[in-house]
Protein backbone atom coordinates (compact mmCIF):
# COMPACT_ATOMS: atom_id res chain seq x y z
CA UNK A 1 0.00 0.00 0.00
CA UNK A 2 1.25 3.45 -1.16
CA UNK A 3 1.42 4.95 2.66
CA UNK A 4 -1.04 8.19 2.76
CA UNK A 5 -0.72 11.50 4.31
CA UNK A 6 -1.85 12.65 7.93
CA UNK A 7 -5.48 13.64 7.54
CA UNK A 8 -6.50 16.99 9.62
CA UNK A 9 -8.04 14.57 12.57
CA UNK A 10 -4.39 13.47 12.50
CA UNK A 11 -2.77 16.66 12.79
CA UNK A 12 -5.01 18.30 15.62
CA UNK A 13 -4.28 15.04 17.79
CA UNK A 14 -1.24 13.91 20.14
CA UNK A 15 -0.01 10.67 19.84
CA UNK A 16 1.65 8.75 22.78
CA UNK A 17 4.95 7.47 21.82
CA UNK A 18 6.13 4.40 23.46
CA UNK A 19 8.51 5.82 25.77
CA UNK A 20 5.45 7.71 26.86
CA UNK A 21 6.08 11.18 25.23
CA UNK A 22 3.82 13.06 23.44
CA UNK A 23 4.51 14.76 20.20
CA UNK A 24 2.35 16.40 17.55
CA UNK A 25 2.65 14.32 14.41
CA UNK A 26 4.53 16.23 11.56
CA UNK A 27 2.01 18.63 9.33
CA UNK A 28 1.14 17.66 5.61
CA UNK A 29 3.42 20.76 4.41
CA UNK A 30 1.60 20.51 0.68
CA UNK A 31 -1.66 21.03 2.31
CA UNK A 32 -4.79 20.20 0.06
CA UNK A 33 -2.49 20.20 -2.55
CA UNK A 34 -2.33 16.17 -2.88
CA UNK A 35 -6.11 15.87 -2.50
CA UNK A 36 -6.18 18.16 -5.56
CA UNK A 37 -3.79 16.25 -7.22
CA UNK A 38 -4.85 12.68 -6.82
CA UNK A 39 -8.24 13.79 -7.46
CA UNK A 40 -7.17 15.34 -11.17
CA UNK A 41 -4.93 12.44 -11.55
CA UNK A 42 -7.58 9.81 -11.03
CA UNK A 43 -10.04 12.00 -12.92
CA UNK A 44 -7.81 11.86 -16.07
CA UNK A 45 -5.86 8.52 -15.66
CA UNK A 46 -8.82 6.34 -14.71
CA UNK A 47 -10.79 7.32 -18.42
CA UNK A 48 -7.13 6.96 -20.44
CA UNK A 49 -6.27 4.16 -19.35
CA UNK A 50 -9.92 2.55 -20.17
CA UNK A 51 -9.48 3.93 -23.62
CA UNK A 52 -6.00 2.49 -23.92
CA UNK A 53 -7.34 -1.09 -22.62
CA UNK A 54 -9.81 -0.89 -25.17
CA UNK A 55 -7.62 -0.16 -28.04
CA UNK A 56 -4.97 -2.38 -26.89
CA UNK A 57 -7.81 -5.62 -26.61
CA UNK A 58 -8.86 -4.74 -30.16
CA UNK A 59 -5.16 -4.93 -31.57
CA UNK A 60 -5.02 -8.02 -29.84
CA UNK A 61 -8.13 -9.68 -31.18
CA UNK A 62 -7.09 -8.73 -34.26
CA UNK A 63 -3.08 -9.21 -34.54
CA UNK A 64 -3.15 -12.45 -31.68
CA UNK A 65 0.05 -10.67 -30.88
CA UNK A 66 1.63 -11.91 -27.39
CA UNK A 67 2.82 -8.41 -26.55
CA UNK A 68 -0.79 -6.50 -27.13
CA UNK A 69 -1.56 -8.74 -24.52
CA UNK A 70 0.86 -7.87 -21.98
CA UNK A 71 0.24 -4.40 -22.24
CA UNK A 72 -3.73 -4.99 -22.31
CA UNK A 73 -2.91 -6.78 -18.75
CA UNK A 74 -0.18 -3.86 -17.88
CA UNK A 75 -2.82 -1.51 -18.47
CA UNK A 76 -5.75 -3.46 -16.23
CA UNK A 77 -3.21 -3.91 -13.68
CA UNK A 78 -3.10 -0.06 -13.78
CA UNK A 79 -6.31 0.47 -13.61
CA UNK A 80 -6.77 -1.24 -10.58
CA UNK A 81 -4.02 0.21 -8.79
CA UNK A 82 -5.90 3.86 -9.27
CA UNK A 83 -9.14 2.47 -8.07
CA UNK A 84 -7.57 0.53 -4.99
CA UNK A 85 -4.83 3.01 -3.62
CA UNK A 86 -6.00 6.55 -5.28
CA UNK A 87 -9.51 6.09 -5.19
CA UNK A 88 -10.15 3.47 -1.98
CA UNK A 89 -6.71 4.37 -0.38
CA UNK A 90 -6.45 8.44 -0.17
CA UNK A 91 -9.80 9.53 -1.52
CA UNK A 92 -12.45 7.57 -0.09
CA UNK A 93 -10.49 6.58 3.44
CA UNK A 94 -8.11 9.61 4.05
CA UNK A 95 -9.75 12.85 2.31
CA UNK A 96 -13.53 12.09 2.41
CA UNK A 97 -13.79 9.15 5.51
CA UNK A 98 -10.88 10.50 7.34
CA UNK A 99 -9.89 6.34 8.16
CA UNK A 100 -12.78 6.43 10.22
CA UNK A 101 -13.67 2.95 8.79
CA UNK A 102 -12.47 -0.49 10.58
CA UNK A 103 -8.98 -1.25 10.83
CA UNK A 104 -9.72 -4.87 9.32
CA UNK A 105 -11.43 -2.90 6.41
CA UNK A 106 -8.21 -0.74 5.57
CA UNK A 107 -6.00 -3.80 5.87
CA UNK A 108 -8.19 -5.64 3.16
CA UNK A 109 -7.56 -2.70 0.89
CA UNK A 110 -3.66 -2.82 1.70
CA UNK A 111 -3.86 -6.26 0.12
CA UNK A 112 -5.54 -5.52 -2.70
CA UNK A 113 -3.37 -1.88 -3.20
CA UNK A 114 -0.04 -3.99 -2.89
CA UNK A 115 -1.13 -6.75 -5.34
CA UNK A 116 -2.39 -4.36 -8.08
CA UNK A 117 1.32 -2.95 -7.64
CA UNK A 118 2.98 -6.24 -8.09
CA UNK A 119 0.76 -7.35 -11.29
CA UNK A 120 1.96 -3.97 -12.68
CA UNK A 121 5.14 -4.53 -12.02
CA UNK A 122 5.34 -8.06 -13.11
CA UNK A 123 3.57 -7.74 -15.94
CA UNK A 124 6.39 -5.72 -17.35
CA UNK A 125 8.99 -8.27 -16.01
CA UNK A 126 7.07 -10.73 -18.39
CA UNK A 127 6.86 -8.17 -21.06
CA UNK A 128 10.97 -7.21 -20.97
CA UNK A 129 11.38 -11.32 -21.38
CA UNK A 130 9.07 -12.01 -23.97
CA UNK A 131 11.11 -9.14 -25.67
CA UNK A 132 14.27 -10.59 -25.39
CA UNK A 133 13.11 -13.84 -26.95
CA UNK A 134 11.68 -12.34 -29.79
CA UNK A 135 14.55 -10.48 -30.64
CA UNK A 136 17.16 -13.02 -29.56
CA UNK A 137 15.49 -16.11 -30.31
CA UNK A 138 13.66 -15.29 -33.24
CA UNK A 139 13.30 -18.68 -34.76
CA UNK A 140 12.22 -20.50 -31.18
CA UNK A 141 9.34 -17.29 -30.33
CA UNK A 142 6.96 -18.78 -32.09
CA UNK A 143 6.62 -21.78 -30.49
CA UNK A 144 7.49 -20.18 -26.90
CA UNK A 145 5.07 -17.23 -27.02
CA UNK A 146 2.02 -17.78 -28.57
CA UNK A 147 -2.07 -16.37 -27.06
CA UNK A 148 -3.00 -19.35 -25.08
CA UNK A 149 0.23 -19.52 -23.20
CA UNK A 150 0.44 -15.45 -22.71
CA UNK A 151 -3.44 -16.03 -21.32
CA UNK A 152 -2.22 -18.66 -19.19
CA UNK A 153 0.76 -16.67 -17.88
CA UNK A 154 -1.08 -13.10 -17.11
CA UNK A 155 -3.32 -15.14 -15.27
CA UNK A 156 -0.42 -17.23 -13.30
CA UNK A 157 1.21 -13.47 -12.33
CA UNK A 158 -2.20 -11.96 -11.40
CA UNK A 159 -2.66 -15.31 -8.93
CA UNK A 160 0.78 -14.91 -7.56
CA UNK A 161 0.23 -10.92 -6.72
CA UNK A 162 -2.25 -11.86 -5.08
CA UNK A 163 -0.48 -14.32 -2.55
CA UNK A 164 2.47 -11.69 -2.69
CA UNK A 165 0.32 -9.13 -1.67
CA UNK A 166 -1.29 -11.09 1.70
CA UNK A 167 1.74 -10.78 4.02
CA UNK A 168 1.05 -6.61 3.70
CA UNK A 169 -2.11 -6.92 5.98
CA UNK A 170 0.12 -6.13 8.49
CA UNK A 171 1.64 -3.45 6.38
CA UNK A 172 1.68 -0.48 9.16
CA UNK A 173 0.70 3.40 8.47
CA UNK A 174 3.52 5.20 8.65
CA UNK A 175 1.15 8.28 9.10
CA UNK A 176 -0.18 7.58 12.09
CA UNK A 177 2.29 5.38 13.57
CA UNK A 178 4.85 7.31 15.85
CA UNK A 179 6.92 4.18 17.32
CA UNK A 180 9.93 3.45 15.81
CA UNK A 181 9.93 0.27 12.85
CA UNK A 182 10.05 -2.50 14.26
CA UNK A 183 11.08 -6.42 13.11
CA UNK A 184 7.79 -7.13 11.36
CA UNK A 185 8.10 -4.06 9.49
CA UNK A 186 11.65 -3.75 8.41
CA UNK A 187 11.12 -7.36 7.15
CA UNK A 188 7.84 -5.97 5.28
CA UNK A 189 9.16 -3.09 4.05
CA UNK A 190 12.36 -4.78 2.76
CA UNK A 191 10.89 -7.63 0.81
CA UNK A 192 8.54 -4.44 -0.43
CA UNK A 193 11.16 -2.44 -1.79
CA UNK A 194 12.87 -5.66 -3.63
CA UNK A 195 9.72 -6.78 -4.57
CA UNK A 196 8.37 -3.51 -6.35
CA UNK A 197 12.08 -2.01 -7.64
CA UNK A 198 15.04 -3.77 -6.51
CA UNK A 199 14.80 -7.04 -8.92
CA UNK A 200 12.31 -5.73 -11.35
CA UNK A 201 14.68 -2.83 -12.07
CA UNK A 202 17.90 -5.58 -12.13
CA UNK A 203 15.89 -7.57 -14.60
CA UNK A 204 15.17 -4.39 -16.41
CA UNK A 205 18.64 -3.11 -17.03
CA UNK A 206 20.51 -6.40 -17.94
CA UNK A 207 17.76 -7.36 -20.23
CA UNK A 208 17.18 -4.31 -22.08
CA UNK A 209 20.89 -4.09 -21.96
CA UNK A 210 21.54 -7.25 -23.67
CA UNK A 211 18.46 -6.69 -26.12
CA UNK A 212 20.80 -3.18 -27.22
CA UNK A 213 24.51 -4.99 -27.48
CA UNK A 214 23.08 -7.74 -29.45
CA UNK A 215 21.44 -5.20 -31.88
CA UNK A 216 24.78 -3.08 -32.47
CA UNK A 217 26.50 -6.27 -32.34
CA UNK A 218 24.77 -7.54 -35.61
CA UNK A 219 24.46 -4.08 -37.38
CA UNK A 220 28.19 -3.71 -36.86
CA UNK A 221 28.39 -7.73 -38.49
CA UNK A 222 25.80 -6.96 -41.13
CA UNK A 223 26.66 -3.62 -42.08
CA UNK A 224 22.99 -2.35 -41.92
CA UNK A 225 21.09 -0.51 -39.55
CA UNK A 226 18.43 -2.48 -37.02
CA UNK A 227 16.49 -0.72 -35.81
CA UNK A 228 14.18 -1.58 -32.50
CA UNK A 229 10.69 -2.70 -33.22
CA UNK A 230 7.81 -0.18 -31.87
CA UNK A 231 7.64 -2.83 -29.26
CA UNK A 232 10.62 -2.65 -27.65
CA UNK A 233 10.82 0.45 -27.92
CA UNK A 234 7.71 0.83 -25.95
CA UNK A 235 9.29 -1.48 -23.26
CA UNK A 236 12.37 0.57 -22.78
CA UNK A 237 10.49 3.16 -22.71
CA UNK A 238 7.96 2.02 -19.83
CA UNK A 239 11.09 0.14 -17.41
CA UNK A 240 12.81 3.95 -17.89
CA UNK A 241 9.59 5.63 -16.55
CA UNK A 242 9.16 3.17 -13.96
CA UNK A 243 12.52 3.11 -12.49
CA UNK A 244 12.73 7.15 -12.51
CA UNK A 245 9.43 7.68 -10.96
CA UNK A 246 9.91 5.45 -8.48
CA UNK A 247 12.99 5.53 -7.09
CA UNK A 248 12.11 8.67 -4.74
CA UNK A 249 9.40 6.71 -2.76
CA UNK A 250 11.76 3.86 -2.59
CA UNK A 251 14.47 5.59 -1.43
CA UNK A 252 12.20 7.37 1.41
CA UNK A 253 11.14 4.04 2.32
CA UNK A 254 14.19 3.11 3.22
CA UNK A 255 14.92 6.77 5.09
CA UNK A 256 11.80 6.19 7.35
CA UNK A 257 12.97 2.64 8.53
CA UNK A 258 16.89 3.81 9.70
CA UNK A 259 16.82 7.68 9.99
CA UNK A 260 14.16 9.42 10.53
CA UNK A 261 9.86 8.94 10.96
CA UNK A 262 7.66 10.41 8.97
CA UNK A 263 5.23 11.10 11.86
CA UNK A 264 8.20 13.22 13.76
CA UNK A 265 9.90 15.07 11.12
CA UNK A 266 8.20 17.07 8.47
CA UNK A 267 10.97 16.77 6.18
CA UNK A 268 10.57 13.04 5.78
CA UNK A 269 6.40 13.39 5.77
CA UNK A 270 7.28 16.10 2.56
CA UNK A 271 9.42 13.52 0.69
CA UNK A 272 7.03 10.98 0.97
CA UNK A 273 4.32 12.88 -0.37
CA UNK A 274 6.34 13.50 -3.40
CA UNK A 275 7.60 10.08 -3.62
CA UNK A 276 4.15 8.75 -3.72
CA UNK A 277 2.82 11.54 -6.08
CA UNK A 278 5.61 10.56 -8.63
CA UNK A 279 5.33 7.14 -8.22
CA UNK A 280 1.61 6.84 -8.95
CA UNK A 281 1.88 9.26 -11.80
CA UNK A 282 2.75 6.35 -13.11
CA UNK A 283 -0.24 4.60 -13.90
CA UNK A 284 -1.36 7.51 -16.15
CA UNK A 285 1.82 8.06 -18.73
CA UNK A 286 1.44 4.88 -20.75
CA UNK A 287 -0.88 5.70 -23.21
CA UNK A 288 1.15 8.90 -24.49
CA UNK A 289 3.96 6.09 -24.72
CA UNK A 290 2.11 4.04 -27.00
CA UNK A 291 0.58 7.25 -28.66
CA UNK A 292 4.14 8.41 -29.67
CA UNK A 293 5.57 5.68 -30.43
CA UNK A 294 3.00 3.52 -32.05
CA UNK A 295 0.86 4.73 -35.33
CA UNK A 296 -0.72 1.58 -35.37
CA UNK A 297 -1.97 2.82 -31.58
CA UNK A 298 -2.78 5.86 -32.25
CA UNK A 299 -5.44 4.82 -35.77
CA UNK A 300 -7.19 2.45 -32.87
CA UNK A 301 -7.73 5.34 -30.74
CA UNK A 302 -9.09 7.67 -33.51
CA UNK A 303 -10.84 5.25 -34.48
CA UNK A 304 -12.47 4.32 -31.04
CA UNK A 305 -13.31 8.22 -30.47
CA UNK A 306 -14.63 8.10 -34.15
CA UNK A 307 -12.03 10.35 -35.58
CA UNK A 308 -11.12 8.11 -38.61
CA UNK A 309 -12.88 5.20 -40.02
CA UNK A 310 -11.99 1.69 -39.65
CA UNK A 311 -8.92 0.83 -42.10
CA UNK A 312 -10.16 -1.23 -44.99
CA UNK A 313 -8.73 -4.86 -44.81
CA UNK A 314 -5.57 -4.80 -47.43
CA UNK A 315 -5.04 -7.26 -49.84
CA UNK A 316 -3.76 -11.00 -48.83
CA UNK A 317 0.18 -10.56 -48.98
CA UNK A 318 0.96 -7.28 -47.54
CA UNK A 319 -1.87 -7.67 -44.74
CA UNK A 320 0.22 -10.82 -43.97
CA UNK A 321 3.45 -8.65 -43.83
CA UNK A 322 1.32 -6.43 -41.69
CA UNK A 323 0.59 -8.87 -39.27
CA UNK A 324 4.59 -9.60 -37.77
CA UNK A 325 5.55 -6.38 -35.55
CA UNK A 326 9.10 -5.13 -36.75
CA UNK A 327 10.50 -6.46 -33.65
CA UNK A 328 9.70 -10.05 -34.49
CA UNK A 329 12.25 -10.14 -37.32
CA UNK A 330 15.06 -12.53 -37.13
CA UNK A 331 17.86 -10.27 -36.82
CA UNK A 332 20.02 -11.93 -39.31
CA UNK A 333 17.52 -10.08 -42.22
CA UNK A 334 18.18 -6.56 -43.86
CA UNK A 335 15.22 -3.76 -42.74
CA UNK A 336 14.85 -3.39 -46.04
CA UNK A 337 13.67 -7.30 -46.59
CA UNK A 338 10.54 -8.40 -45.76
CA UNK A 339 9.20 -11.96 -44.44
Amino acid sequence: MIPLQNTSENKTSLVVEDEGQKTDPSPCVLGYIPVIYYSILLGFGLPVNILTAVALSKLASRSKKSSYFYLLALTTSDILTQIFIIFVGFILQTAILHRKVPNAFIHMVSVLEFSSNHASIWITVILTIDRYVALCLPLQYRSLSYPERTRKVIISVFLASFVTGIPFYWWSDVWRDPRTPGLLDRVLKWVHCFIIYFIPCTFFFLINSIIILRLRRKSEAKRYKLRIGKTTAILIGITTVFAVLWAPRTIVIIIHMYVASVHKDWRVHLAMDIGNMLALLNTAVNFFLYCFVSRRFRDMVKEILGMQRPRRTMEGKKVQIDNFSDSLKPMEVPQATTI
